[in-house]
């Protein structure tokens, strides 16, 4: 099943629903976090009494969402007033939650202040020729998904001195539009920053994960998404990274952080 498929599924429009995650979407023994944040913020969507933006995703991944295993995706509103909207989801597997995702929706309101910005991608243009090749089982299963052009970084588990990653990324299937829900699941398709500065193959998982979406997202299919990320701190086997994720036209879309556990 490709990405749209599943979180086009009928069943998350009621606020709890039954799944199954597939082999083919997972990464080590649990399924990939990017589509399993996105499963959860659909159903937030389809709970939506009114057209309301998505401003942020909280995200904690709380244990292994494991695929052939049905499991519920249960979704309330905390809170919904004139202007927001607060809404929580959880994916419980076997009794456990696995998943919780807080989302804020917003609808627009007038407003004198404006802050522009001014930052921008250092990315150079997408080389197509120099998409990494999905190799099974050295690469986690949903990477057969998913084009990257790596850019800035190195290779996991090279033992490489810098923290910082970047490239360009898509689905390689994709429906007409790339929305914030396409954006939110291909920015946790990179791994983390801190596995190539590893020396051998490690393990590391993400704890916690923040998303704030600047604007509405609806591109062409065929676009690429920018994605420029850096390590701010790392002890003790834990790393706090920050990414940006830009259009392929140089504007800013969404700005991401992640607690990530590493077990070298």
């Amino acid at each position: 099943m490709t990405f749209d498929e599943i979180i086009q599924s009928d069943c998350l429009t009621q606020a709890e629903a039954q799944m199954c995650f597939p082999d083919n979407w997972c990464q080590g023994r649990t399924a990939f976090g990017g589509l399993s944040a996105a499963i959860a913020v659909q159903s937030m969507k389809h709970q939506l009494h009114e057209p309301r933006r998505l401003l942020s995703v909280s995200v904690n991944f709380v244990g292994p969402l494991l695929e052939g295993t049905p499991f519920t995706v249960s979704t309330s509103i905390l809170r919904s007033g004139k202007s927001a909207t607060q809404m929580q989801t959880q994916l419980i597997q076997a009794g456990q939650v696995c998943l919780i995702a807080i989302g804020c929706f917003g609808k627009d309101r007038d407003s004198t202040i404006k802050v522009a910005n001014n930052e921008c991608s250092k990315l150079n243009e997408v080389n197509p020729n120099a998409i990494l090749p999905y190799q099974e089982g050295v690469m986690p299963a949903f990477f057969q998904h998913v084009a990257l052009n790596a850019q800035q970084g190195a290779l996991p588990f090279s033992g490489a001195p810098s923290s910082n990653l970047g490239g360009w990324m898509r689905f390689k299937t994709q429906a007409e539009k790339v929305t914030e829900l396409h954006t939110l699941a291909l920015a946790d398709a990179w791994p983390p920053t801190l596995l190539q500065m590893c020396k051998a193959p490690s393990p590391a998982s993400s704890m916690s994960w923040y998303i704030e979406f600047l604007s509405d997202i609806a591109l062409d299919a065929q676009t690429w998404l920018g994605f420029e990320a850096i390590t701010h701190h790392s002890q003790n086997g834990y790393g706090i990274e920050d990414a940006k994720i830009w259009s392929q036209d140089g504007q800013l879309l969404a700005l991401s952080r992640q607690t990530v556990a590493v077990f070298d």
